[in-house]
């Protein structure tokens, strides 16, 4: 599945992206992403065959411009209740941060959300955000999102000195397929 935009190309990822994807993921930017941290190149090329294979809808995020991965999509079909299966996507993203402040988040994930409604016939589309990631809450309502919710301390990624958890509060969007325009 290839989905292009203006300016992108969101695509399976390959194993020539490992450089690409090794960029962006040496410092994840915010805590949600910690786990995903990156120390070599060798473990991007392992990562890229993760990818690959995963079970979920993968998309790298390719600049045409320059033929170079700018970052990632991934979408998790709703499993948790029959009702909502095949209907409810949630989908996260990241961009490598050189690319931040150009568009290009608003491009792919307004790309992804139509293709989850035309075409996967998605009923519900939502996604979790830290309070701290204001970047992520305008782009979530400038594509017409709303805020469902505020989890006060609900999930921790990183621990303090110590090694006890740091709970964030965590932001849930939400937008439903007769609301997308």
């Amino acid at each position: 599945m290839i989905i292009e935009t203006e300016r992108l190309k969101l695509r399976p990822f390959k194993t020539e992206d490992a450089k690409d994807l090794f960029e962006y993921l040496k410092e994840p930017l915010v805590h949600c992403f910690a786990s995903m941290k990156i120390n070599t190149i060798e473990e991007a090329e392992k990562e890229i065959l993760n990818r690959i294979k995963e079970e979920c809808i993968y998309f790298a995020v390719e600049l045409k411009s320059e033929k170079k991965v700018i970052g990632e999509i991934w979408v998790n079909p709703e499993s948790d209740e029959e009702i909502n299966k095949d209907t409810v996507f949630s989908p996260c993203w990241m961009l490598n941060k050189a690319y931040h402040g150009k568009g290009y988040a608003y491009e792919s994930v307004y790309a992804i959300f139509d293709y989850l409604f035309k075409e996967r016939n998605a009923r519900r589309i939502y996604i979790y955000t830290e309070d701290y990631n204001i970047p992520c809450q305008k782009l979530c309502k400038k594509l017409g999102m709303r805020q469902e919710a505020l989890y006060k301390e609900f999930i921790s990624f990183i621990n303090d000195r110590e090694g006890s958890p740091i709970y964030e509060n965590t932001y849930e969007f939400a937008i439903l397929k007769k609301e997308w325009k």
